[in-house]
């Protein structure tokens, strides 16, 4: 009996420790274009949603669901550019895109050009586990989310005032048309909505979570309105996966924010954790050697948070700031906006 127990025993797979890192945008972000009270309520968003995370991992959630839960906080948030807060397009609309991908099966789910689904993420989710297919895009994905019961909004419900005033002043700097205020948006305000971040901030922003589980399993999503005063429904890298989003046990997990164009044609996210599974190297010069040498070498810019089944977390960026937190099992969580923080 004693043999057989210790047979079982060592049949058991280590313990793991639950570990997620997130990110809410890279780009412009300074700290002299941000007041302490803006900076605090980012501070204060980025731990809730981490802390929405944890709370699954902790009582031995999966990976898939930590992430899904810490974007959704973070598409609620007009803070971000995702749902609520999402930069419009050139025709004053929200165009919102999503990815999610399980690295313990590697099966993955993406959606572009939603305008009605509350949450883009959990409906990139729902292509993943209850369609055949891996991508969805416009009216259609919309229609599918409404058909597995996804809650549905007016585009409207959407609509901020500083993202507005954001498109109007661009437009009006590049002497290209304003479009007509959209249909159920609150009247103007009488006082100018104050600049509480550089212009620059979100012009390519995005939110993104990788997550480990006690199980040993990654996840990645990323979730975005993609870039301000965009045309002719353009798509970012955001869905695209192996470019802005991408999961395997067998390397890692990464999510994505930047210039999409660059990290499309670098297939960023597998790339990274192409070099960590094929030329050993660790996942932080995995994450370095893309963003600051490959991705450089094309003059783009951005950055990207990732991690692997054995607790490696990474972030790397060569923009001013990236709005960034991590969490380890048991450790303290850490949050960064500026590129001078660790």
């Amino acid at each position: 009996m004693a043999t057989t127990l210790a047979v079982a025993a060592q049949a058991q797979p280590p313990a793991r420790h639950w570990a997620i890192v997130l990110h809410g945008g890279a780009g412009v972000i300074e700290r002299a274009s941000m007041n302490p009270e803006t900076e605090a309520a980012y501070r204060a968003s980025l731990t809730q949603a981490t802390q929405a995370a944890a709370k699954i991992l902790d009582r031995g959630g999966s990976s898939v669901d930590a992430v899904e839960a810490a974007i959704q906080i973070l598409e609620d948030d007009p803070l971000f550019n995702a749902g609520r807060g999402a930069v419009f397009t050139a025709e004053g609309k929200n165009e919102l895109d999503a990815a999610i991908m399980d690295g313990a099966n590697l099966k993955a789910g993406a959606v572009a050009g939603v305008t009605r689904t509350r949450h883009p993420i959990s409906l990139a989710r729902a292509v993943m586990e209850k369609s055949p297919h891996v991508m969805l895009i416009g009216a259609g994905a919309d229609a599918f989310a409404a058909s597995v019961g996804l809650e549905q909004v007016d585009p409207s419900f959407f609509f901020t005032e500083r993202r507005w005033q954001s498109l109007v002043k661009q437009l009006q700097k590049e002497g290209r048309p304003i479009p007509p205020r959209p249909a159920g948006a609150p009247p103007p305000p009488l006082v100018p909505v104050a600049e509480i971040e550089s212009p620059d901030a979100h012009k390519f922003g995005t939110v993104g979570v990788v997550a480990l589980d006690r199980e040993g399993n990654i996840a990645a999503g990323t979730s975005t309105g993609g870039t301000q005063a965009k045309r002719w429904g353009r798509v970012g890298d955001s869905p695209i996966i192996g470019a802005g989003t991408y999961a395997s046990n067998q390397s890692c997990a990464l999510s994505a924010t930047g210039t999409g164009e660059y990290f499309i044609r670098l297939t960023v996210a597998r790339e990274v954790c192409a070099l960590v599974q094929y030329k050993g190297l660790t996942l932080q010069q995995a994450a370095d050697q893309i963003i600051h040498k490959e991705l450089e070498s094309l003059h783009g810019d951005g950055g990207l948070i990732a991690i692997t089944p054995d607790g490696q977390l990474a972030w790397s960026f060569n923009t001013p700031g990236m709005f960034r937190a991590k969490l380890t099992e048991g450790g303290k969580l850490q949050i960064g906006i500026y590129n001078d923080e660790p």
